[in-house]
């Protein structure tokens, strides 16, 4: 069934590739955009395909399974079947820092604050790390996840002060915060890739850390887990995975806390299935948002931001009223 899945899974997402091909200001047919992708000419669909639309694709496939992997690793890490990368504080320390490269030095080059984002995710869940008593070995889920919130509330009212102080701080986070692909392209995808790449072979090497973990502390040590190495480890895989797809395209919900759900309905608890999973499902249901995003109002495009929490909204919803709902 595990292996019938992906291999399903990896079926919708080529197909929506091609679909990301085609969809757009200027709508091709299937035909065309396998033409083009394999037979590149001098003609301005050709450059729209391989200028446009193949990096917001391979961008967009990056950092679904960027989040869907972190959303996995942060749910198994807290025992929270509701918890996403936004409770270790990344999309909070990366807007920090957007709005205070962009009022400081006065520049909106998306290239210019990308670093920016990646290292204020980083340093807010480094705060986390030191709060929720990972150092110190007196981490619980519990207070990871209370470390995570306040850091977020904290930070988020300077971000507030920021962007009401400075009108071009608040233009450009008011952009970046709907979290969109467009206008991404190669530059962006080369920055970001291998950091989302080195976070996934990480996490990867940890899911078996994470099953013995899910039996509690006591028994994961009994199976030979350094509890505390590990719990450093996926923080350090969240933050790298998690902070890298919120700087190259904004924050964007709902993928880290849908897809390990829909991973473990197929893989069940066992993180070295559900992992690989997310990995493969996050971008299908990314990538569909983004194409959504491009025909809900066409020829315009809403934020891939805004069309993710327009499909994960009623997901949400059921998942709260769920009695009890399984997790790794």
């Amino acid at each position: 069934m595990r292996i019938g899945a992906a291999f399903a899974v990896l079926g919708l997402l080529s197909v929506l590739v091609i679909g990301s091909l085609m969809l757009g200001s200027g709508d091709l047919s299937p035909l065309e955009a396998v033409k083009l992708l394999l037979h590149p000419d001098d003609s301005f669909a050709s450059t729209v395909v391989h200028g446009q639309r193949i990096p917001r694709t391979l961008l967009i496939i990056m950092v679904g399974a960027a989040l869907g992997v972190a959303g996995a690793l942060m749910q198994s890490l807290t025992r929270n079947p509701l918890a996403d990368p936004g409770v270790l504080g990344v999309n909070a320390g990366a807007a920090l820092a957007v709005v205070l490269s962009v009022a400081i030095f006065g520049r909106t080059s998306i290239w210019f604050y990308l670093w920016f984002a990646f290292i204020g995710a980083a340093i807010a869940s480094v705060v986390v790390y030191a709060l929720g008593g990972v150092a110190s070995r007196t981490a619980t889920p519990a207070r990871l996840a209370l470390a995570g919130v306040a850091v977020t509330m904290t930070v988020s009212s300077f971000v507030q002060i920021v962007i009401l102080a400075d009108k071009n701080a608040f233009n450009e986070f008011r952009l970046w915060a709907a979290g969109s692909a467009e206008g991404r392209g190669y530059p962006i995808l080369e920055a970001t890739s291998l950091f989302i790449i080195a976070g996934l072979i990480l996490a990867f090497a940890l899911t078996p850390g994470l099953n013995a973990l899910a039996l509690g502390d006591d028994a994961g040590k009994a199976l030979g887990v350094r509890v505390t190495r590990l719990r450093t480890l996926v923080m350090i895989a969240v933050t790298v995975l998690a902070g890298a797809a919120t700087a190259a395209i904004g924050p964007v919900m709902f993928i880290g806390l849908a897809v390990p759900y829909l991973a473990r309905t197929v893989a069940g608890a066992d993180m070295r299935w559900a992992v690989p999973l997310c990995a493969l499902i996050a971008p299908v249901v990314l990538l569909a948002a983004d194409i959504a995003a491009r025909l809900i109002i066409a020829p315009q495009e809403i934020q891939t931001g805004v069309a993710t929490a327009i499909l994960g909204a009623p997901f949400f919803i059921a998942v709260v009223r769920r009695r009890k709902v399984a997790i790794a």
